[in-house]
């Protein structure tokens, strides 16, 4: 089956922009492909330098996909440089069984809609375990752990190998050996362009196989 990896970062507003489009790729290639989101956290040069700068991104984003509401900038701390809080909450519930896309996006939809401080712990803790259920001083403790620091430190460096620095980033490979990156891209349209044609050229594979057998020894 066709697998896709999604590169995001919880704070990153085109990365909110593009879950429409994710949540309608596993909708449409349920069953016939394996989905998975990895973090790759942001630098603190890719953050904007003040709330006015955000909100500017924010206006040329939300006109661009025609978004009927501004996202927040509420989020935005002057003295915070970079924001992986969120996102190692999001990883740390993983650990818990909340592999899906629910804990996230609580996360995300507190960011760029209510503009909550998500940079703190305390505030990132108490959403994430408001969307789970989970207890707050085991996810907390979980999140500050060497472990998911080095887990997002890992996914990070596996996007940077991709040559690209652009979130979202989704990777498509099907069991041919056949791979696709869009990076920055947040509508479905090529996405399931790709996907469609990954599907069908791993198809021809297995009728060629059912007609010829396997490769000859000579």
């Amino acid at each position: 089956m066709v697998k896709i990896t999604y590169y995001l970062e919880v704070t990153s507003s085109w990365c909110y922009w593009a879950e429409p489009a994710w949540a309608e790729l596993k909708h449409r290639y349920a069953g016939r492909a394996d989905f998975g989101w990895k973090i790759a956290l942001m630098p603190p040069e890719a953050y904007p330098s003040s709330r006015n700068q955000c909100d500017w991104f924010y206006r040329r984003s939300g006109s661009i996909m025609r978004s009927p509401f501004m996202l927040n900038s509420g989020w935005f701390e002057p003295e915070m440089k970079a924001y992986p809080v969120p996102s190692l909450v999001a990883e740390a519930a993983r650990d818990f069984g909340f592999t899906d896309d629910k804990v996230r996006l609580a996360l995300a939809e507190a960011t760029v809609r209510k503009g909550e401080k998500v940079g703190r712990w305390e505030v990132a803790v108490a959403i994430a375990a408001g969307a789970s259920g989970l207890e707050k001083n085991s996810l907390l403790a979980k999140a500050q752990s060497p472990e998911i620091k080095k887990r997002a430190e890992t996914s990070t460096a596996e996007f940077h190998a991709l040559q690209v620095n652009q979130r979202p980033t989704f990777l498509i490979e099907n069991g041919i050996g056949d791979r696709a990156v869009f990076s920055g891209i947040a509508r479905i349209e090529p996405l399931a362009a790709a996907v469609d044609a990954l599907i069908a050229d791993e198809s021809a594979y297995v009728s060629w196989a059912a007609h010829f057998g396997p490769v000859p020894a000579s």
